[in-house]
């Protein structure tokens, strides 16, 4: 059996040792990168394997069908949009993700971009190390006003585990949960300071919206300019799920307009980020690199669940599949 990984890189391991255990099925490439946009390429390193391990170099229905050993595409995260899976149902490769393994750690980058956002850490730290504090009159200032979490209203798209995990964190700083999902299930056993609302409404209630759903092709640019229209000029938006999920151009613009106060991502829709991404040096826009899952524990747990996916195929009982 032949395995090849086309993105290694991503993980950021010292070398190749994390990956060492996939060679007890059999033989092993480990290709550090390989071009997104080479779709050549990316067939001729994948000839011959039996299953292939993909971050976020994308499997297309054209791709699939020049592969005819393929059995297995592992996708090294849990979304899964960058394979078509119809396609590779029809061809009967099997597709499976890795679920649940960075909730903590996506939980955790959300609430740091959440607070970011409200108490303006970097922004008054950077003031202090240029000497604005020496300077200052008073004990002490501010660049920007804080903004407190407590009797907020905190929207949320999407309530998964991730989801739900920072509306936990979130209802504990005394923040009021509302969400919208397709499916009302799961909603947290509070006494207080939770409901369910339609899509619209939580855009207009909200002080603070988080995205935490899958991208579709039916919810791809769900943040517009018509949606950006109902949130209050004082609330902010944060995205820690997929970056087509917003309009971008819209988004600047909204910012530039201020019709919203400000938006944090680690996210956007083309990545690494384009040099004509519009979010770009955008006002009141905190951009980190998709750095919320990358935490050691959550990479390492990824590798657990994939070599256990790997395991489970081979004996016939394959699990998170996705196809």
């Amino acid at each position: 059996m032949k395995i090849v990984i086309l993105d290694a890189g991503t993980f950021f391991f010292e070398d190749e040792q994390p990956w060492g255990p996939l060679r007890e099925f059999g033989e092993l490439v480990i290709r550090e990168h390989t071009s997104h946009d080479d779709a050549n390429l990316i067939v001729e390193r994948c000839a011959g394997a039996d299953i292939v391990l993909t971050n976020k170099v994308p499997m297309s229905a054209d791709t699939l069908k020049r592969l005819p050993d393929l059995k297995l595409v592992g996708v090294l995260a849990t979304g899964y949009n960058i394979v078509d899976v119809a396609a590779a149902k029809e061809l009967g490769v099997t597709v499976c993700n890795a679920p649940s393994y960075s909730t903590q750690s996506v939980a955790q980058h959300t609430l740091a971009l959440m607070l970011e956002l409200t108490n303006h850490v970097g922004l008054h730290s950077e003031s202090v190390h240029a000497g604005d504090w020496v300077a200052s009159e008073e004990f002490c200032y501010w660049k920007k006003p804080l903004f407190e979490l407590k009797g907020a209203t905190v929207g949320f798209i999407g309530w998964g585990e991730i989801g739900s995990a920072v509306g936990e964190l979130v209802h504990a700083l005394g923040a009021n949960v509302i969400a919208y999902t397709r499916s009302r299930r799961g909603g947290p056993d509070w006494d207080y300071g939770f409901a369910w609302e339609d899509l619209d409404e939580v855009f207009a209630q909200s002080d603070l919206i988080s995205l935490h759903c899958p991208q579709t092709a039916e919810n791809t640019g769900l943040v517009n300019r018509e949606r950006l229209a109902l949130m209050k000029d004082t609330a902010y938006l944060v995205n820690t799920a997929r970056g087509g999920l917003i309009d971008e151009a819209a988004l600047l613009e909204a910012l530039q307009n201020g019709v919203i106060a400000g938006a944090a991502l680690d996210v956007v829709s083309k990545e690494p980020m384009a040099a004509d991404n519009p979010l770009k040096g955008a006002p009141n826009c905190i951009i980190t690199p998709h750095v919320a899952w990358s935490s050691f524990p959550a990479r390492s747990k990824l590798l657990e669940i994939t070599f256990g996916n790997i395991r489970a195929f081979r004996e016939g009982e394959p699990r998170n599949v996705v196809s």
